[in-house]
């Protein structure tokens, strides 16, 4: 691990995750370079920050569950790869069903330099502490639609109620918003602005 870099889930005890780059399940559809283990990393920044986040998260009885953290380089490298080759249609439907691979780039989806890549990013929702059941947020994680969007119009009173709890409790953690993903924060004072790191994401 890199200087300055810890697993999320040694630091905010009680975590859930799933680390869908290091698996089968994400718009790639299969394990994506440079996540090796099935966990979450990031600064030591960060993890402080989502103490207070699943502090507060907890105080109103929900609980955290994260999808990515930290992210190398060679993982946005192979996004961009991915993004240029020909359709196969395996996970059009389930992520991308309005656009075509190419527009994820220039609709924000995918960036060749990656907040995530900083170490100071995460992606996350939230689940209801009593039940362990995902809140409702109107779309899956990496639906790359406008129903994504902080201010779709396209989602339900409950589900745009609980975008905007989540919201709420980051940016009182902490955190800023990502306009085009309801599930992207960035630190607001992250301690490697302007570094990418690319080293492994190992155990």
């Amino acid at each position: 691990m890199e200087k300055g870099f810890v697993f999320i889930d040694e630091v905010v005890s009680g975590v859930r995750w799933d680390a869908k780059y290091a698996t089968w399940d994400n718009f790639t559809g299969k394990p994506v370079d440079g996540y090796e283990v099935n966990r979450i990393a990031g600064t030591i920044e960060l993890a402080a920050a989502l103490r207070e986040t699943k502090k507060q998260a907890a105080a109103l009885g929900y609980g955290l569950l994260l999808w990515d953290g930290y992210r190398p380089q060679r993982a946005v490298d192979c996004f961009l790869r991915w993004s240029e080759q020909p359709e196969d249609g395996r996970t059009k439907e389930r992520y991308y069903p309005n656009i075509n691979r190419r527009d994820m780039i220039t609709k924000g989806y995918v960036a060749s330099k990656s907040s995530h890549s900083r170490g100071s990013a995460i992606d996350l929702t939230l689940f209801q502490l009593d039940t362990g059941e995902l809140v409702p947020m109107g779309t899956g994680f990496d639906f790359m639609d406008e129903r994504s969007n902080h201010t779709s119009k396209n989602v339900s009173i409950i589900e745009a109620q609980n975008r905007c709890i989540l919201k709420t409790i980051m940016e009182n953690s902490g955190f800023e918003h990502y306009p085009y993903e309801w599930w992207h924060y960035v630190l607001k004072n992250e301690p490697y602005p302007d570094r990418y790191f690319d080293f492994l994401l190992g155990g």
